[in-house]
């Protein structure tokens, strides 16, 4: 995979998008932090009272989330091999700033019939402002609303390019399972 920004999230703080819509969680949800690096979601879905599994390549990343109540960790390379989930299930999956387009089906197995997905990623356009240029690795026009929108109930979908935190070019998505009670309330913006 191509390197993506050397240190894109200075601070811990999490994205505004994954902030919008974890209020869509039901209280202690069971949430898979997927390519979390040093757990920024993570740390904020604990704080929140979620017990998170909180999954990287990266070990020394996840080191640092060792002593943290409600989060454990699991050293995997989510490109090599067999998805490492076995039949569990997850309320949430959260992935930001990571794109394994082999992934998704493994993901909508993994999420709960009721359970939210929130996935935000670089997008095409993104070649302007930084890494990752290698459009492998740069969703395209529509991709995750085109892939999700079939088998989840779509409340959100944005697409474009950013100033904050950094200069970029996403698309982002939040969707719920089908057997979640309709309409559910949208977080403000």
């Amino acid at each position: 995979m191509e390197t993506q920004r050397s240190n894109p999230h200075p601070s811990l703080t999490p994205a505004p998008w994954v902030e919008r819509f974890t209020p869509l969680f039901s209280p202690g949800s069971r949430v898979l932090d997927l390519a979390c690096g040093y757990g920024r979601h993570a740390r904020y879905f604990a704080s929140l009272g979620h017990h998170v599994l909180a999954v990287d390549r990266d070990a020394t990343a996840l080191a640092t989330l060792a002593l943290i109540p409600d989060i454990e960790t699991q050293h995997a390379d989510l490109e090599q091999g067999t998805w490492p989930f076995g039949g569990r299930t997850f309320d949430a999956i959260v992935v930001t700033h990571y794109l394994h387009r082999p992934l998704f089906a493994p993901l909508l197995d993994a999420l709960d019939p009721s359970g939210v997905l929130i996935y935000e990623t670089f997008a095409h356009g993104n070649e302007a402002y930084g890494r990752p240029t290698n459009r492998d690795f740069l969703l395209a026009p529509n991709e995750l609303l085109d892939r999700f929108a079939g088998v989840l109930n779509v409340i959100a979908f944005e697409q474009g390019y950013i100033e904050q935190p950094f200069a970029a070019v996403v698309e982002r998505i939040c969707a719920i399972g089908r057997a979640r009670p309709w309409p559910v309330p949208l977080p403000p913006a």
